[in-house]
């Protein structure tokens, strides 16, 4: 007779970037191996490539692309799915602001991490007076590329990349180019003919992009005064 399966809970959340819901389940067993694994090996892209499988691996609901999905999707959705697996307090260990050396530790709880977003964030972007860019967000895979690709690229070239690689369109009023019926080459030498003021919006869409965001008060217990930490990214929510 073979042994009994055991049932899993599934759970449901709102993707950030679209509102879309979707189910997912705790990590199991084999799965946290895995992390386990990545995590000892302290390679930082064998772990974003773990937390990836295994987020394919929890996510129930069909037709989601992890590979497609905006980094701050992924952040949220492996911090919830980490959260009903293992526990939702965090516990961190802070360097209080004030001094830059005591260390104090504060609980945070994982529903209250959100994804924040910024109003003066546009992904319509006015080249001229003729030329409008069309912006997508860094994906997981894009993200990996451009952050723990340890190749010979310069960081300059690096950034361009990525930069390329969040162009969806370019159009005018007569004609509109899509990223996927151009090559990298083309992407990167239209971005090069570009000024100091046109550049400066792009940067403006990635510095105001969502965020994996949330701030916590923390209190030196030696000087006794109270701070602001603001903690952004998946990365820092496990220091």
């Amino acid at each position: 007779m073979p042994l009994p399966k055991i049932a899993t809970p599934t759970y449901e959340l709102e993707l950030p970037s679209t509102g879309q819901l979707l189910q997912y389940r705790p990590f199991l067993v084999k799965e946290e191996k895995l992390l386990v694994i990545a995590l000892e090996s302290e390679d930082t892209k064998q772990i974003t490539t773990a937390i990836k499988t295994v987020i394919k691996s929890c996510i129930m609901s069909k037709n989601i692309k992890v590979e497609t999905l905006p980094t701050f999707d992924i952040e949220y959705l492996f911090l919830n799915i980490r959260g009903k697996s293992v526990g939702e307090d965090i516990d961190l260990n802070i360097i209080c602001p004030d001094d830059g050396e005591t260390t104090t530790k504060v609980t945070i709880n994982i529903d209250d991490i959100k994804v924040q977003k910024n109003d003066d964030h546009v992904k319509n972007i006015q080249v001229d007076d003729k030329i409008t860019m069309e912006m997508k967000y860094p994906s997981l895979d894009e993200f990996i590329k451009n952050n723990f690709d340890f190749s010979e690229k310069n960081p300059m070239e690096q950034s361009f990349d990525l930069v390329a690689s969040c162009i969806d369109k370019i159009y005018t009023e007569e004609e509109v180019w899509d990223s996927s019926d151009v090559t990298k080459k083309e992407l990167v030498d239209f971005l090069d003919q570009m000024n100091s003021n046109q550049f400066k919006q792009i940067e403006k869409f990635f510095e105001t992009m969502p965020k994996l965001s949330h701030t916590i008060k923390v209190k030196n217990p030696k000087t006794e005064v109270e701070s602001e930490v603001v903690l952004e990214g998946l990365s820092s929510f496990f220091v």
